[in-house]
């Protein structure tokens, strides 16, 4: 039976996802790695190490982003939603619970968004489009594969 055609669009658009299938669906699942073990393969690799470092610190700007922005609409949320209209919201427990909800959807919402802008901003800073970062963990995953099953 053959593949439908809702099946191989969303086969196209997942298809990275085939990268790291067999370090996914390992019976015996690979043990956590450090912050050495990377700078080890980093080292070791010419060719995809430095790839590697260069998306490590790219993280770097999306923390920093997911931080700033859940902080500011957090806290734009708080500031503007404590006394809307005039309306006395902590009069009632019902509508402190749902001043709460609001700031903390807020804040996850400012996470979210702060992390995508910080990731665009490190996908320009670090020129990221110019360089096959999946390759790399793929990389990386085969030779913490081997190390660890003792082949390297």
């Amino acid at each position: 039976m053959g593949e439908s055609r809702e099946q191989s669009f969303w086969g196209e658009r997942f298809s990275f996802l085939q990268n790291y299938s067999r370090f996914i669906k390992r019976d015996k699942p690979l043990p956590s790695w450090s912050s050495s073990d990377v700078d080890e393969f980093i080292t070791s690799d010419p060719v995809h190490g430095p790839t590697l470092k260069t998306a490590r610190e790219a993280v770097n700007f999306a923390i920093t982003g997911s931080v700033i922005g859940a902080a500011s609409t957090a806290g734009t949320a708080w500031k503007y939603s404590r006394s809307l209209h005039g309306y006395n919201w902590s009069a009632t427990v019902a509508s402190v619970s749902l001043l709460h909800l609001c700031t903390g959807l807020s804040l996850a919402a400012g996470a979210v968004f702060g992390w995508t802008f910080g990731h665009e901003v490190a996908n320009q800073w670090f020129q990221l489009y110019r360089l096959d970062t999946m390759a790399a963990q793929v990389k990386f995953m085969e030779w913490w594969e081997r190390k660890t099953e003792g082949r390297a």
